[in-house]
């Protein structure tokens, strides 16, 4: 028997999912994670989700079923993380595809609990815009999280929802999610967080890695990429709230909407009638206004990358940031892989080092 558990809207959420597993029942409790390939275009450059027919290999221990594995890969053009993250992470990761909408997602969440032994499911969210009301002005991306738990309401299956860091998505305010979500259920510790923290030396989640600085003690300002305000970790960064199912749904009316859901079409329909807008629509004007790939050029020397960081860092110091994310240092300064990896090696070593991990803390002086 494993426990089942949904990440909510797909990218670093099956992350923060390993992590409150570890939190509740132990990292060495067998359990899958369901998640979307739904990530952001600097990984898969193809708007909108990926479902099982965009990748190979993928293990198929039963129909509606599909576990992926560090053998897993993407068709290209389309690219994706979730195999790395199979070797990564202790949890099993199945693929939830939506493009058979909430029916479709019904099944896969019935035959996933079938292959576990599972009676019940966690649905997990960082950030909290699993409860948004559609009308919030900074919310960016509900429509994984709602298909989601329209899907567990539908499978008729006993639905936990937790909601790790709120806030910490940079969509709905902290303060706006407080009186929703009532008082924390538990908090996490260094120790749940020991499993994932490898993950973040590649992985670019920004709330996830957020989430696990503020379980490991990390206090103070964060900066992050394309975020109209820097996201402040304190006491409150590291707590998970916990509803049941039914009061989510209550809470979501997206969700409720897009109850018997047939096809990712029309849930792009129902997003746009509940919330005026839809974030597929949105990432497809992104991404054709994406520049074409930069040439091949040879690697800056380390002694220029150091100083466009340090310059990048008095710039961010007196915006009164105290950290950042790997994220926004590796995009914002345009880093190639092999520029990246030697700043950060310079920056994790140098006196004074600046690696907190699984964050960057920018130097005083």
């Amino acid at each position: 028997m494993k426990r089942l558990l949904i990440a909510a809207g797909g990218g670093g959420d099956a992350i923060t999912a390993a992590m409150v597993h570890a939190a509740l029942h132990g990292p060495r409790t067998p359990a899958l994670v369901l998640t979307y390939a739904w990530e952001r275009l600097v990984v898969d450059p193809v708007p909108g989700p990926r479902g099982i027919a965009d990748f190979t290999a993928l293990d198929r221990p039963a129909p509606h079923l599909a576990l992926v594995t560090p053998r897993t890969a993407p068709r290209a053009p389309a690219g994706s993380l979730l195999p790395r993250l199979a070797g990564g992470l202790r949890p099993a990761l199945g693929l939830l595809d939506p493009y058979d909408g909430t029916v479709g997602l019904t099944r896969q969440i019935e035959a996933a609990a079938r292959w576990c032994g599972a009676d019940r499911v966690d649905l997990v969210d960082v950030g909290g815009d699993i409860v948004a009301r559609g009308d919030e002005p900074t919310l960016r991306s509900p429509l994984g999280d709602a298909l989601a738990l329209a899907a567990c309401a539908a499978a008729g299956l006993s639905t936990t929802v937790y909601v790790a860091g709120p806030g910490l998505d940079n969509e709905v305010p902290r303060a706006v999610l407080a009186p929703r979500l009532g008082d924390p259920a538990l908090a996490l510790a260094p120790e749940d967080t020991d499993d994932v923290l490898p993950v973040f030396d590649w992985h670019p989640s920004e709330a996830g890695a957020m989430l696990v600085a503020a379980a490991r003690g990390v206090r103070g300002a964060c900066g992050t990429r394309d975020a109209p305000a820097p996201v402040v970790l304190d006491d409150s960064s590291h707590l998970v709230h916990r509803l049941t199912g039914e009061d989510a749904l209550r809470l979501s009316p997206l969700a409720e909407a897009l109850a018997l859901c047939p096809d990712l079409e029309t849930a792009e329909k129902v997003s746009h009638a509940v919330c005026g807008f839809s974030e597929i629509a949105r990432e497809r004007q992104r991404a054709a206004l994406l520049p074409a790939p930069p040439a091949p050029r040879p690697p800056a020397e380390p002694g220029a990358v150091l100083d466009r960081y340090l310059a990048f860092e008095r710039a961010r110091r007196a915006e009164g940031l105290a950290y950042v994310t790997t994220r926004r240092i590796t995009e914002e300064l345009a880093l190639a892989p092999a520029e990246a990896d030697t700043l950060h090696r310079s920056l994790a070593t140098g006196s004074p080092a600046r690696r907190v991990a699984p964050l960057w803390r920018l130097a005083t002086t």
